[in-house]
């Protein structure tokens, strides 16, 4: 029917794996206002027929309108319908490339899952032992799960070496307190994750940059940085590097233990991303267990929402000093995430979540491949791109024609140890829940880079 003909440009069929109905619509308006398909003034169908037309049922268009009113898309004018808002703002906020979190994988529906998990749990606890303090290390099944999930990573390990943290950017804290005190020194790479750097901060703490290069920290400019310094403490991400992507190589991996052994440095080793990669080198902590304190975060394999993370802490070494730290920081993980965590490593459900986000962080990343210039780096199964802008951009111009075309990228300022940072940005691919919606942001961030200057300033 010609009253349908416009519908067409916005709207395709839902996907029964995507998560909500009512959120599928008003995330597809939104979509639509963005690209221009949809304009201000223009009106929608009446629930009722957008309903016939998408075979669902009026209270899930009723909702859909309503949340796209909540976003401020909408206008409804009473007896007439509901029309594209023709204020500005009815944007809303960028496009977001500048978060690292795990895209939602198509094929697991996420709510059903957490629903499901957690009466299963409630099903085998007690509510109010959930609802209580927890003190110490974690449960020994807590704990035993990390040890399962870790193991394609470390191998074998003994429950009583995990300690159950509430995120990783807590058990860094937590680590840097225990592990050093105000006024030292702690190496790292020179472009790192900016959490890192507001931990030290936060403890009194000197970063001091390690050269790198295309394979990670050179081991020469370790073993020069440690000298300088006299530092004792070094703390690296060797798989898929935030932000740089780079994952560190098997050999040199070794080299930086013997140095960290001829020197008697402890190691941290963040490692938030070798499941996701599924081919890293061996883990750090694995060539050198006693004196590596190895981290691993569910946020960026899985959901950010879990809020736990595992921490190995050397062999031989007691948990009890990093879980009293923990504790002042953070007092405990919540009971119900770690135990819905605990719940879906054991029955295997979280191995599906994997491998849900490893497939769809993969078709992303082609995507960007296809789409983006060629100089990024990044992992074929990562999170981001690691982009150097052409000798024409200035990052902080470019930051800023992003954001006029409603894009949001960080620049390599955020990631630098030492102030001086390359003309570069991080594209995060996980942030944007469509991934359609992602391949026109990422085309006008490409026209962007390539033109300074996009013409057509509807294509995002």
């Amino acid at each position: 029917m010609a009253q349908d003909e416009p519908v067409a440009r916005w709207i395709d069929p839902l996907d029964p794996a995507a998560g909500p109905r009512y959120l599928q619509i008003a995330d597809r308006i939104t979509a639509a206002v963005a690209t221009g398909a949809l304009r201000p003034g223009d009106r929608l169908p009446p629930q009722r027929r957008l309903a016939e037309l998408l075979d669902v049922d009026l209270t899930t268009v009723t909702r859909a309108y309503a949340e796209a009113r909540q976003r401020n898309l909408l206008d409804a004018v009473t007896g007439r319908g509901s029309f594209i808002a023709a204020r500005p703002e009815a944007l809303g906020p960028p496009v977001d490339l500048s978060m690292n979190i795990p895209p939602a994988p198509k094929g697991v529906r996420l709510a059903e899952l957490m629903q499901r998990g957690i009466a299963e749990v409630l099903a085998r606890s007690s509510a109010d032992l959930l609802m209580t303090y927890h003190v110490g290390a974690g449960s020994l099944a807590d704990r035993a799960a990390g040890c399962a999930w870790l193991e394609p990573m470390l191998g074998r390990i003994e429950p009583q070496r995990v300690v159950v943290a509430p995120g990783a950017q807590p058990a860094l804290v937590a680590l840097l307190t225990v592990l050093a005190r105000p006024g030292e020194t702690l190496l790292c790479e020179p472009l790192t994750y900016p959490g890192l750097l507001a931990a030290a901060r936060l403890r009194g703490l000197r970063p001091a940059p390690v050269p790198s290069d295309d394979e990670g920290l050179r081991p020469d400019a370790l073993e020069t940085t440690i000298h300088a310094y006299g530092a004792k403490l070094l703390c690296l991400t060797p798989t898929i590097q935030n932000p740089t992507a780079i994952t560190m190589p098997e050999r040199r991996r070794r080299e930086i233990v013997a140095l960290a052994r001829a020197h008697d440095l402890t190691l941290i080793e963040d490692d938030p991303y070798s499941l996701l990669a599924g081919d890293a080198p061996p883990a750090i902590a694995t060539f050198a267990p006693e004196r590596t304190y190895h981290v691993a975060t569910l946020s960026k394999a899985l959901t950010p929402g879990l809020r736990t993370a595992f921490v190995v802490v050397p062999d031989g070494t007691a948990p009890d000093a990093l879980a009293r730290a923990l504790r002042a920081i953070t007092l405990m993980p919540a009971p119900l995430m770690t135990a819905l965590a605990t719940h879906w490593i054991r029955v295997g459900a979280a191995g599906d979540l994997l491998d849900g986000v490893r497939r769809e962080a993969a078709a992303r990343q082609a995507l960007a491949r296809a789409i983006l210039p060629l100089s990024g780096r990044s992992h074929p199964n990562g999170l981001h791109i690691w982009q150097p802008l052409p000798a024409h951009w200035d990052r902080h111009r470019l930051i800023e024609a992003a954001r006029r075309e409603g894009l949001g990228v960080t620049p390599s300022d955020a990631f630098s140890v030492e102030g001086r940072a390359p003309d570069a940005v991080r594209i995060s691919l996980g942030g944007v829940p469509d991934r359609a919606r992602l391949g026109e942001a990422l085309a006008t961030l490409a026209a962007i880079i390539g033109h300074e200057r996009v013409a057509d300033h509807s294509v995002v």
